[in-house]
């Protein structure tokens, strides 16, 4: 007979866990996390965790400073904390495509009303399409589905007295990232790319000196980033010299001037935003609906289960650990939020439109709540899923006759809610399982989910607006790569005006890559991104491998490596989006030393050196204090 779970704090014992210092600080965070993670997505086309920093800090300030000994407390703050980050990764993965339609004069550009009701809805159907799962995901499954982020905040927080030391690692690691970012892009004191141009291979190398694309690459560590920059040198150091090379005086589409003339005004660079990005579009696409197709068994066993599991979710409790919120509050909740989608004019989406999202959402939201127990966020395949959702959307609003602008606005809505919905699903099913081996309550993590989900809705448009004016969707800035493919896959639906030789050729890579038995998505990532993110991408790779070398075994996610890394991302992130700021309101013009200080490679590849030298630093400490 399996032996039943016991917690680390009983279910007979009521400690503090929802207070105004836990809310106040999941806020906070949910917020700083939210911002920093929507500006990261939006250069690389990656997230990264936040409920283990979060949780880090929680116990610095709660444990240490305020001398409280509360761990659900600072359990509630990296709930809160951690909500911020998943809608920002759902929101920013698909909602840009509006703006890059406004640069485009198809349509005008989204109200800030607009996108936080869209997030608004898609984080609280994520939500509450995980409450009535949580038994069977989290407690029945038990011992079988890992959630290795999950576990791994739980650790962190039940080695509270290492809290202090951790937490400095974060804070560290934010003074840096933040100082860089502001001399770089601020003060304009040191350029932000060094580059070499290789003449003989009509090419170029280049390497971004951001501290946040060393961290990303150290905390996916050297696997995916060599994945990544193997996509970068496939495009850079192959396919461009090619075009180059065969092209010479001919005009291919989409551009109106001939290879030649497009190399020779602006370098290899022209042939990547006129080429490359299609083809890598392409192979993001078919990549995506691969590792779709891959996982297609474990899906649907994994929505079967699901569907299994609702019979025993209206079971009430009287142990505080097994509370969860009332099951008709949430089903009366999920309808009003799908009549809310249909009826608000902030959301174009038709009574079709309401449909297909509480179909694919509560599917897909099952679907990913089950997958990061088994492989962890990381792997979650959320990027194929809403592909396979947008191209059905699509093909569906295009057969009732819902075509043009409102039916393209209607696929972009409808495949962000299913995507925040599931980033959403994902993280709350993360955060309840740390809640399940700490003992804490899960009625009021879940409203600490909401908690979150609201404030991080509510400053993700203000975000997304304020980037979009410095900085541009699309652009060398703020690539947007997902949102950019899922602009793509809609046109071609509607109205077939794509390059399609290049997405095909890139589709094609992609499936080669596949049989090589690689995974083809960070390979196609790397393509479609320029070279310059991938190879800094790579430095932070190659330092978790000597790291890992070093020390015989992996570092976990509550190393000092990956915290320091953590506090880099966020440092960036949160001065990336006050420059934001300054340069809407015209400042940072008057903070330009460009033409003081004289700027070119070797101070770049100095930064380089040091910030790689930082964080090969902190990732050597890792075993220091054990």
């Amino acid at each position: 007979m399996k032996e039943q779970f016991k917690p680390y704090i009983p279910a007979d014992k009521v400690t503090p866990e929802m207070t105004p210092t836990s809310i106040i600080m999941g806020l906070l965070l949910a917020v700083i996390f939210g911002a920093a993670n929507a500006y990261l997505g939006l250069r690389v086309g990656m997230t990264v965790s936040a409920s283990i920093p979060a949780a880090v800090i929680s116990m610095a300030v709660i444990r240490v400073i305020m001398k409280k000994d509360s761990i659900l407390e600072s359990n509630m703050v990296q709930t809160i904390g951690s909500a911020g980050e998943s809608l920002a990764a759902g929101a920013i993965f698909t909602m840009p495509a509006l703006f890059i339609w406004a640069k485009e004069g198809v349509m005008d550009k989204p109200s800030l009303i607009t996108i936080t009701v869209i997030a608004l809805f898609g984080g609280l159907l994520g939500v509450f399409f995980m409450v009535p799962l949580r038994s069977a995901l989290i407690v029945q499954e038990h011992g079988v589905l890992p959630y290795p982020e999950g576990t791994a905040c739980a650790e962190v927080l039940l080695a509270g007295e290492e809290g202090g030391s951790s937490a400095k690692s974060v804070f560290v690691g934010m003074g840096i990232g933040a100082a860089v970012k502001f001399i770089v892009d601020g003060l304009c004191a040191i350029q932000g790319v060094f580059t070499i141009k290789l003449q003989s291979l009509k090419t170029e190398f280049s390497a971004q000196v951001y501290p946040a694309l060393v961290s990303v690459g150290y905390i996916c560590g050297p696997r995916i980033s060599a994945y990544m920059f193997a996509g970068g040198v496939l495009g850079w150091f192959v396919l461009i010299p090619a075009i180059v090379a065969f092209g010479g005086d001919m005009v291919m589409y989409p551009a109106s001037a001939s290879v030649a003339e497009l190399y020779a005004a602006h370098g290899a660079s022209a042939i990547w935003s006129n080429y490359i990005k299609y083809i890598g579009a392409g192979a993001v696409a078919s990549a995506g609906i691969i590792s779709l197709i891959k996982t297609l068994p474990l899906i649907v066993r994994t929505f079967v289960d699901s569907i299994k599991s609702i019979k025993t979710a209206g079971s009430t409790s009287t142990e505080r650990t097994a509370r969860d919120m009332d099951i008709r509050f949430v089903l009366g909740s999920i309808v009003v939020l799908i009549l809310a989608i249909w009826l608000v004019p902030a959301v174009p989406v038709t009574l079709l439109g309401a449909i297909i999202i509480v179909v694919f959402g509560f599917f897909f939201s099952a679907v990913s709540s089950r997958m990061v127990g088994l492989v962890g966020s990381s792997n979650n395949p959320v990027s194929g899923m809403t592909i396979a959702t947008i191209l059905i959307a699509t093909i569906c609003l295009k057969a009732m006759g819902d075509t043009g602008v409102h039916g393209m606005t209607g696929a972009i809505a409808i495949g962000s809610v299913i995507c925040i919905a599931a980033c959403m699903a994902g993280d709350t099913s993360q955060d309840l399982k740390t809640g399940y081996i700490l003992g804490a309550t899960p009625v009021k993590q879940q409203i600490g989910e909401i908690i979150g989900t609201v404030a991080a809705a509510l400053a993700i448009g203000g975000v997304m607006v304020l980037l979009d004016s410095a900085y541009g969707f699309g652009s060398d800035k703020l690539a947007a790569p997902q949102a950019t493919m899922m602009k793509m896959v809609i046109e071609g639906v509607m109205d077939g005006n794509l390059p399609w030789t290049l997405i095909f050729i890139g589709a094609f890579i992609s499936i080669t890559i596949e049989i090589l038995g690689i995974a083809a998505l960070p390979v196609s990532i790397g393509l479609y991104l320029p070279l310059e993110l991938s190879a800094t991408i790579m430095i932070g790779g190659l330092i978790r491998k000597f790291a890992d070398a070093k020390f015989g075994n992996k570092e976990d996610e509550s190393g000092k490596g990956i915290l320091f890394c953590s506090g880099l991302i966020a440092g960036e992130g949160i001065i990336g989006v006050l420059l934001a700021i300054l340069k809407v309101a015209g400042i940072t013009d008057k903070m330009d030393l460009s033409s003081v200080i004289p700027t070119g490679n070797a101070p770049a590849l100095i930064l380089i050196v040091l910030i790689a030298a930082a964080v090969y630093k902190a990732a050597m400490g890792k075993k220091n204090d054990k």
